[in-house]
């Protein structure tokens, strides 16, 4: 870790007002809230903070977009309105050299749309995959009892996944239907989410920083659903460093 980099990063503490009250802290960049990056980590960001209350950590997390925006993602993902700051362009992840993705100068869109059919971002069409197969190896998403909306066409609740495939990991179309539900919620309020088109390209990142704010962990994202390193244990990083 070169001293430069860290001195960033302490500054983006500082700045930002991240200075918690536990040893840990975890900073994660998102790209746009209405990113689909963006809404899956926070929304296991949420389920973390849910069932690790007594974890030495502190979350916080940065996105580009607007006030209004914010509050709409906070309340559909569940993450805390005091974790999550939002900016207006993409300034701190340049100044961290954070991937701007694809650029072929066509413009956000065209550049994302490269992006999701695998062209310079090249986990993304094996993720997808996953998200229609199941995987043995990562855990479930929904449990008997919740109710789940497709598009507001198809209702049904998670016990439909255990009838047909069981329960324990991933289930087959279990992580698709996640990711149709927040699709369908950034289309639904697109202007909140996406502000500026030109930055859907935009990746992210995740610093882990021990008590005097050095970065121990770092991971930086290049591929759209790629914001993790390990995406069958997006956080399962976090007990390499963090004893409860």
């Amino acid at each position: 870790m070169t001293d430069k980099f860290q001195i960033k990063i302490k500054n983006l503490v500082e700045g930002f007002n991240f200075n918690g009250e536990k040893n840990f802290k975890l900073i994660v960049l998102f790209g746009l809230l209405g990113d689909f990056d963006s809404f899956e980590y926070a929304i296991n960001l949420k389920n973390f903070i849910d069932n690790h209350q007594d974890t030495n950590l502190d979350i916080f997390a940065i996105a580009i977009g607007t006030q209004r925006g914010k509050e709409k993602f906070c309340n559909f993902t569940g993450l805390g309105v005091e974790n999550l700051r939002v900016v207006s362009d993409n300034q701190i992840h340049n100044n961290l050299n954070v991937s701007r993705g694809l650029d072929i100068g066509l413009g956000g869109w065209m550049n994302m749309l490269l992006m999701l059919s695998g062209i310079n971002s090249f986990k993304t069409i094996k993720e997808v995959i996953r998200g229609y197969t199941g995987d043995r190896k990562a855990k479930q998403i929904y449990s008997e009892i919740d109710k789940i909306d497709v598009l507001k066409l198809l209702n049904f609740s998670g016990n439909s996944f255990s009838k047909v495939f069981g329960d324990g990991y991933l289930r087959p179309f279990e992580l698709a239907t996640f990711r149709l539900n927040n699709m369908n919620e950034i289309i639904q309020n697109w202007d909140d989410y996406i502000p500026h088109a030109k930055y859907l390209p935009q990746r992210g990142a995740s610093f882990l920083l021990n008590d005097k704010n050095q970065v121990i962990y770092k991971f930086f994202s290049s591929d759209v659903l790629g914001y993790s390193s390990n995406m069958r244990n997006p956080l399962g990083f976090l007990s390499d460093y963090i004893k409860e």
